[in-house]
């Protein structure tokens, strides 16, 4: 039986799925159920600095982007950090910790950017019990208008001077998030590192307007007529999100920063991806807002099985192993070479393969009067397309043929290539090309 316990930088829990800051982390009576539902860990709602209290909308705070079957494909919110008072929330988390030791609990926080409130805060959360801090450098909306959140994370300086601040400040391990609204994310991981960060987590949610409103001619969640911009999250951030965390874990620079992912994970297949990237554990939030707290069942079920049958015997085993097989486009295997096969047998003959590639790519798929589809594998360039669009999964395959042999379907040899592009000839060796 796997064993699923994860010790993220000293930080012990039962499993590595954790939520992320957001509303389900907002006061004790969720992280308590959320407990009882089995997550290892949460990270507390951003917690503010002692003085007015921040005050949220009341109005629509959330966007959606919806799939044809209104599955939650992208979530939009205009939320800020949490309303409720400073003192309530370090007497909560003070609580919970208590009942919970074998728990994590994470403090995130967010503060002006000036030491003496970081240092203000860290002393307040030392005495609640909590496994550790993470720095809310991400949030794009709000209070990013107020000099922090994403205002912090765009400035790889300023991530390292409140990092320092905060490694000064306190011996709990501190964990920095990171925001996506940014051109390339190790920097800012690097700054990170530079300032003391045990850790960084990432995504934090994309800056975004999900929808408009045609009527009233305004952005959407709308409040009285008017709308902003939001955090995008969901399942659509995911492939930015896993992108962004391979950047990481493959600079040799912050190769062994340790990462919690965070974007788009609903699934354990989900979670097994970010952390085959380099990630130590994961981060959940728009699939408990979807769901509920007890799809925390199916992860841990999921990711246990899927060990089982590979041999793992804990998470791991398996922690960074894609990150080797991450390159640059120029590095890529050119003699490599595949063809798309059509299965007649599962082909429903709905004609998406051949309408997308007559219309769109290589015009490599033939379909006869009775609607048989069939490849030209004279002019198929393997670009997958047709796999994509087919509803039937399996339908269509792509099959490797080794360079130099003879293709059994066209009795061509298959012409060989230049290995990569930094071999090939017409390479001109610019900077563009080299990288």
């Amino acid at each position: 039986m796997a064993d699923l316990t994860s010790n993220f930088i000293g930080i012990s829990s039962p499993n590595p799925f954790w939520l992320a800051s957001a509303p389900p982390t907002d006061k004790e009576y969720n992280v308590r159920r959320a407990f009882e539902a089995g997550w290892g860990g949460v990270v507390w709602k951003t917690l503010g600095e002692e003085g007015p209290p921040v005050v949220n909308v009341n109005g629509p705070r959330y966007g959606a982007i919806h799939g044809a079957d209104r599955r939650l494909l992208g979530l939009n919110n205009i939320e800020l950090i949490t309303d409720r008072p400073l003192q309530q929330n370090l007497e909560e988390i003070t609580r919970v910790k208590k009942d919970y030791p074998d728990r994590a609990i994470i403090v995130s926080l967010m503060v002006p950017c000036e030491e003496q409130p970081w240092k203000d805060i860290l002393m307040a959360v030392k005495d609640t019990g909590a496994d550790g801090v993470e720095l809310n450098f991400g949030c794009p909306h709000g209070m990013a208008e107020r000099g922090m959140g994403g205002a912090v994370g765009q400035v790889p300086e300023y991530i390292e001077m409140v990092t320092r601040w905060c490694k000064k400040h306190t011996k709990m391990p501190v964990i920095v998030k990171l925001t996506p609204n940014i051109t390339d994310i190790r920097l800012p991981a690097e700054a990170a590192l530079r300032g003391g960060a045990d850790a960084v987590s990432l995504i934090n949610t994309i800056n975004s307007i999900t929808s408009v409103d045609l009527d009233a001619m305004s952005p959407e969640p709308m409040i009285d007529g008017k709308g902003t911009h939001g955090g995008y999250c969901g399942p659509a951030v995911k492939p930015i999100a896993l992108n962004m965390v391979a950047e990481i874990a493959r600079n040799p620079e912050t190769a062994k920063l340790p990462i919690s992912g965070i974007g788009g994970v609903t699934t354990w297949r989900d979670a097994a991806e970010f952390m085959a990237l380099g990630c130590g554990n994961v981060q959940v939030c728009t699939a408990v807002m979807t769901y509920g707290f007890k799809i925390v069942e199916e992860m841990i079920s999921g990711l246990s099985q899927w060990m089982d049958e590979k041999g793992y015997t804990s998470i791991d085993d398996f922690v960074g192993m894609a990150v080797p097989n991450v390159t640059d486009w120029q590095y890529l295997n050119l003699n490599f070479i595949t063809k798309a096969v059509i299965d007649p047998d599962a082909c429903i003959k709905c004609g998406r393969c051949y309408a997308a590639c007559e219309d769109t790519s290589h015009q490599a798929i033939e379909m006869s009067a009775d609607r048989v589809f069939s490849v030209k594998d004279d002019e198929c360039v393997a670009c997958n397309l047709c796999v994509n669009v087919c509803p039937v999964e399996g339908c269509i395959t792509m099959k490797e043929i080794p360079a130099g042999e003879i293709d059994e379907r066209t009795g061509k040899p298959v012409e060989k290539a230049y290995g990569n592009w930094v071999d090939h000839p017409n390479n001109p060796g610019n900077s563009c090309a080299s990288g």
